[in-house]
């Protein structure tokens, strides 16, 4: 895809070296987050959400009412997301979000290692990532966090650490859902019994675990307020949606948005997406094939983004991750069609979110119509097909 060999060269730091992809990443995650932080709270408004799910889980406070003289929006987190922004909470506010940036970016990064690519496809998968990553940090988001956990789930179901994986997949899914797609790694593990007692410990687990600050009774009355809060944000999504708001950045959506028909329920697309990413699951004697699995992770990343309704521009690090992670499990030479649904990813998925696109174009067509989404759902549709039609073969050279 890019032939530059400066791109995928080394810097020298001493007697240690550094790719320049790798060096990129962090500068510009740091530039990135730097920048935020300068403009003052008021862009930093996501961090201070995240700042509250802590503050007003030590104080019994709701923690899924408005809080207006503390941060605009509302949370949606679970309860044990407040152990995980406490540390950044305990710190200076502007040190705080900085740190929270860096460990979202370091994480993902982390992840990408972890599953064990060879060096010049690793670094693919980090480039192609890049500017979404950018895009989410800019909203100091949790969503790069999110892919590193479902990455990192297949990765250590992988290494048989089944008690790892399902842990970080309980983690994730009592915080923000999302995580909970990587349930279905259950069939790439070779303990799948011990893989669903790992599960169901940890769930119970982490359901308990935020009384180590606050009260039992508390927490208790705090889940049924995160259920309301989840249900009432389908409501905000759909409002949201009717008025070409920057939620429901979705396949749904963009039917909605392109149709007008905002009552169309959102299981329509869902229900034969589920069934769509279960077929493929028919195809046992594949399980242990690494392509299978690469594509198999690359379609949960995407689907998990482009069929939910609270799907966010910032949300997209999850689905571009899955496009990367798909386009480095292609065959060579690639195909044409390989080749534009990548560059179409790129274009409108990714660059459609910075200043290369004029903001006429940004406003009144890509998020009017979700138009963000369309690339990813092209490419999942290729990844579908791949995942029905792949024949048993030697493993691809990219994967050591």
């Amino acid at each position: 895809m890019i032939k530059s060999d400066w791109i995928f060269g080394h810097v020298r730091f001493g007697k240690k070296q550094v790719s320049f992809i790798t060096l990129v990443w962090f500068l510009l995650s740091a530039i990135t987050v730097f920048s935020e932080v300068c403009r003052g709270p008021s862009s930093i408004n996501n961090f201070l959400v995240y700042k509250g799910v802590y503050e007003h889980l030590i104080s019994n406070k709701n923690l899924y009412l408005a809080y207006p003289a503390e941060y605009f929006d509302l949370n949606h987190y679970g309860p044990v997301y407040g152990l995980l922004i406490a540390p950044f909470a305990l710190m200076p506010l502007f040190v705080g979000c900085f740190f929270w940036g860096m460990l979202n970016a370091t994480f993902l990064y982390f992840a990408i290692i972890k599953l064990k690519l060879n060096p010049k496809e690793t670094l693919v998968v980090l480039l192609i990532c890049m500017v979404e990553l950018m895009t989410s940090l800019h909203n100091v988001q949790y969503n790069p966090f999110i892919a590193a956990l479902i990455i990192l789930a297949y990765a250590y179901t992988k290494e048989e650490k089944d008690w790892l994986a399902a842990m970080l997949i309980a983690f994730g899914f009592l915080t923000k859902l999302y995580p909970i797609v990587g349930v279905l790694f259950f069939f790439f593990s070779n303990y799948k019994v011990r893989f669903i007692l790992w599960g169901l410990f940890w769930m119970v687990v982490f359901i308990v675990l935020p009384v180590v600050i606050t009260s039992p009774q508390f927490l208790y009355q705090t889940y049924f307020d995160w259920y309301h809060s989840l249900l009432d944000k389908t409501i905000e999504t759909k409002l949201s949606s009717m008025h070409g708001g920057m939620g429901d950045i979705s396949v749904m959506g963009l039917i909605k948005r392109s149709t007008k028909l905002w009552d169309l329920p959102t299981v329509w697309a869902v229900l034969p997406a589920f069934l769509m990413i279960i077929i493929p699951l028919r195809r046992i004697q594949l399980y242990g094939n690494r392509t299978y699995q690469l594509l198999y992770l690359a379609c949960l990343l995407i689907a998990t983004v482009i069929f939910s309704s609270s799907a966010e521009s910032p949300t997209y690090i999850i689905a571009v991750a899955g496009v990367a992670i798909w386009w480095i499990a292609q065959e060579k030479p690639y195909t044409g069609l390989h080749k534009f649904a990548l560059a179409f990813a790129i274009l409108l998925t990714s660059l459609s979110a910075t200043d290369l696109f004029p903001g006429y174009i940004k406003v009144h067509y890509i998020v009017a119509y979700s138009l963000k989404a369309l690339p990813c759902f092209v490419v999942w549709c290729i990844i579908i097909y791949q995942l029905n039609t792949i024949t048993v073969r030697k493993e691809s050279p990219f994967i050591n």
